[in-house]
């Protein structure tokens, strides 16, 4: 009789362990999950911020594309960044830059 009391025991000592193991697998599962899940969110919130950047650069070429169209504005673009003149005008520098 006392073998077979002990090999219940035994069983229910590998009932506790292997319930245990599942319980540790399950919970690193858990773990890397959630580590996956913010490494995912950080990606997310760095590609938006980047699609934000990238949002507004164009508006701004947009903008800057119709500017183009208009000659004053090409006429102050020559004269400021280009230092052109009319004929007849003498250029004129401030030294500054």
């Amino acid at each position: 009789m006392r073998r077979g009391h002990r090999t219940g025991k035994r069983r229910f000592r590998w009932f506790y362990l292997l319930m245990a193991g599942i319980v540790v697998y399950f919970a690193f599962l858990l773990i890397s999950q959630q580590v996956y899940l913010s490494q995912v969110r950080q990606d997310q919130a760095s590609a938006e911020a980047r699609l934000a950047a990238a949002r507004q650069e164009n508006e701004a070429l947009r903008q800057e594309k119709e500017r183009l169209g208009d000659l004053n504005y090409i006429e102050k673009l020559a004269r400021e960044e280009l230092g052109m003149t009319r004929r007849g005008e003498l250029p004129y520098s401030t030294g500054r830059k």
